[in-house]
């Protein structure tokens, strides 16, 4: 009788009810969108290089996506549970009734740059000349430049603009067919490596236009609803990923193992985008840049004609995921 209750209990224990795993604590599944030219892609390279997911209670999947529109339609579509993009967006999502919310990623903006010996030194000296502009007539940065000039009563409309892709800018500035590029950061550093100068960052913009704090230009978003169901998990993820950063930007052999990412072979562009992309660290996120934060929307709402924020009249509640 004790041999037959022994095999009966020996086989409950191998049955897929009483597996190993079934003993396990589950791990939060995070489906991540991430953009193919994109530096999330670095932190996640650094977390498996550092061994920083070992005991980990979250496990990542990505999916690469082409652009910040796909990875867009991915999150609204439920293809991916995060993405990286900005809180305009996102209030803009809630507005429409949507439950997304957002965390700070970074701090980098994109630049204004001419080439070395350009005769172009403050903003007057844009009159007359040929302005490439990145991201499109609602680029923030250029509905914010405008606002700058507006401020210091520049007229740019005696400026030549051309809206065109990234690298094809940074082509046309090398080739002379345009003067001036404001382009993503991380084009515009490659740029500065090889010699030409920044006039004018994000930050600066936004400094002479009256805003002094930090406010991030990009962040991780997803669906509150969502990040409440596995708030440790979430926050445990964004703990784990800001820490991966620190680490690129402390430790010169972490970096190196992410190198060939950058897509740079020369070790000026490759210091130039390590400089940048480590200036961009969030080092304060409190209520002071999220009131800042308003006014930047403000300002946009205004700029843009409703078009970059939609309609409603403030950042909707809700946007900013609530601090730990």
């Amino acid at each position: 009788m004790k041999i037959k209750t022994y095999f009966f209990a020996l086989s409950l224990l191998c049955s897929p009810l009483f597996s190993v795993s079934a003993f396990a604590a589950e791990k939060t599944v995070i489906r991540l969108g991430v953009l193919a030219f994109g530096t999330l892609e670095w932190e996640l390279a650094a977390l498996k290089n550092e061994k920083m997911l070992d005991g980990a209670d979250f496990e990542i999947q990505t999916q690469t996506l082409a652009s910040p529109q796909a990875a867009e339609v991915a999150l609204q579509a439920g293809a991916v549970d995060m993405i990286v993009s900005d809180w305009i967006w996102t209030s803009r999502m809630r507005s429409s009734g949507t439950d997304f919310t957002f965390y700070p990623y970074s701090n980098t903006s994109g630049a204004l740059v001419v080439p070395a010996n350009s005769s172009i030194k403050t903003l007057k000296d844009l009159s007359g000349k040929k302005l490439g502009i990145a991201g499109g007539e609602l680029d923030k940065n250029w509905l914010l430049l405008q606002a700058l000039a507006n401020q210091q009563q520049v007229d740019l409309k005696t400026t030549t603009t051309a809206f065109a892709a990234p690298p094809l800018l940074n082509q046309q500035l090398g080739q002379g067919r345009v003067d001036a590029v404001l382009n993503y950061w991380h084009f515009a550093a490659r740029l500065e490596a090889q010699g030409c100068k920044q006039l004018l960052d994000g930050k600066a913009i936004l400094t002479g236009l009256g805003i002094k704090e930090e406010v991030p230009s990009l962040g991780y978003v997803f669906k509150q609803s969502w990040a409440t169901a596995h708030k440790a998990a979430v926050e445990n993820f964004l703990t784990t990923a800001e820490q991966a950063k620190n680490k690129l930007c402390t430790s010169n052999e972490a970096w190196a193992k992410i190198l060939p990412l950058t897509k740079a072979d020369d070790a000026a562009t490759q210091t130039k985008l390590r400089d940048r992309y480590c200036a961009g660290r969030v080092t304060q996120w409190g209520a002071a840049e999220q009131q800042a934060a308003g006014k930047i929307y403000t300002l946009l709402r205004k700029l843009s004609n409703n078009k970059l924020t939609g309609t409603a009249e403030t950042i909707q509640a809700g946007t900013f995921w609530p601090l730990k």
